[in-house]
């Protein structure tokens, strides 16, 4: 039989259908096309001419800006959706709003590898990519046009990656998203009743069940949320209660590395290497007032979604998810898997 769970962050509803599923172990990722031609890649070293100009690079000493001898770049995105130069200009036709596309949108290349994935990463390297979404989403924030800064990754044609060598992306938003303001108030109205944060109350209670836990450590909680949407959706979360990764401690830096690398190592293993969305979810800027509220009430978290099952009329059309394996058999597959084949200690 179903059941039906609520998901206290986003206040709507998941069906477990666990009858609808083949065993974890069988599930297996979309289909997505061929790895792009690294010889034609963009992102690779010694073609550092058909981008952008970096705006933020780890480097070899004594290597040039633009050129090889790169660990890491940060460069705008060549085709941007949203464009840095203007002023918002809001403006109102009737019902209609309107507002110029003023943003910024930047492009992560995490590594000069072009055949590397993310969960083989090693320490240092997930270390080096964290401290530049930090640094970026630091300097991001200062612009005060700018109310949302979003990180994200997509892995696979499927996820919506075009190219195949590893990146990242950074937009900012001069405005806050809807999914956002969801979450917000549903920890408002948590707060407001209990006088605790909701995602501190969440890691308290897996803490205590224990059977979603696939990974922690001492400042880290990864785990399948109660009202998991997708199978194998894992979260991450700081234990102690933050509410923006953008002011994540140099200190937090290497715990959050480790439960990054050893949870999607544990999701490649398990599920074939299937193309996944990584999303980074912090505070917002609402004005003073609004701010001071979020910063008692709201916990930046990460969600990693493998993409092993599609959405449908029934979800588009009610809002409702419906997930064939249950969180708990999801999480303890993983930890099987992580048992069996443990993440490998490397250190680039």
């Amino acid at each position: 039989m179903s059941i039906l769970r609520k998901d206290p962050v986003s206040g709507g509803w998941v069906i477990m259908a666990e009858e609808r599923s083949r065993r974890p172990p069988d599930l297996a990722p979309l289909a997505s096309a061929a790895p792009n031609d690294h010889r034609l890649c963009p992102f690779c070293p010694g073609h550092e001419a058909v981008t952008a100009q970096e705006i933020y690079a780890v480097r070899n000493h004594g290597s040039n800006a633009n050129d090889p001898g790169w660990s890491l770049r940060v460069i705008p995105n060549k085709y941007a959706v949203l464009h840095i130069e203007g002023e918002l200009n809001r403006s109102g036709d009737g019902i209609y709003d309107t507002m110029n596309g003023v943003g910024a949108h930047e492009v992560v290349i995490e590594t000069p590898q072009h055949d590397a994935r993310m969960g083989q990463y090693g320490q240092a390297r997930m270390e080096m990519l964290i401290r530049a979404y930090r640094d970026r989403s630091i300097d991001l924030h200062r612009d005060q046009r700018f109310k949302y800064v979003q990180i994200f990754r997509n892995y696979g044609q499927v996820a919506g990656a075009l190219i195949d060598h590893p990146h990242s992306q950074i937009i900012a938003l001069p405005i806050a998203p809807r999914w956002v303001k969801e979450e917000l108030g549903n920890a408002r109205e948590h707060f407001d009743y209990k006088e605790r944060c909701l995602f501190c109350d969440i890691v308290n209670q897996e803490l205590k069940d224990r059977s979603r836990i696939v990974f922690e450590n001492q400042t880290m909680l990864a785990f399948t949320p109660f009202a998991s949407k997708f199978p194998f959706e894992t979260w991450i979360l700081p234990k102690a209660h933050s509410h923006d990764f953008q002011f994540i401690a140099d200190g937090d830096i290497a715990p959050l590395a480790e439960a990054l690398r050893v949870t999607l190592y544990g999701i490649q293993m398990a599920l074939e290497d299937p193309p996944f969305n990584f999303i980074i979810h912090g505070a917002p800027r609402l004005g003073p007032a609004a701010n001071a509220g979020i910063q008692r009430e709201y916990h930046w978290h990460i969600e990693i979604i493998p993409r092993v099952t599609r959405l449908a009329g029934f979800e588009w059309g009610t809002g409702f998810y419906i997930n064939p394996t249950l969180p708990e058999k999801a999480a303890d597959f993983l930890r099987q898997v992580l048992l069996e084949q443990p993440a490998p200690a490397l250190a680039e």
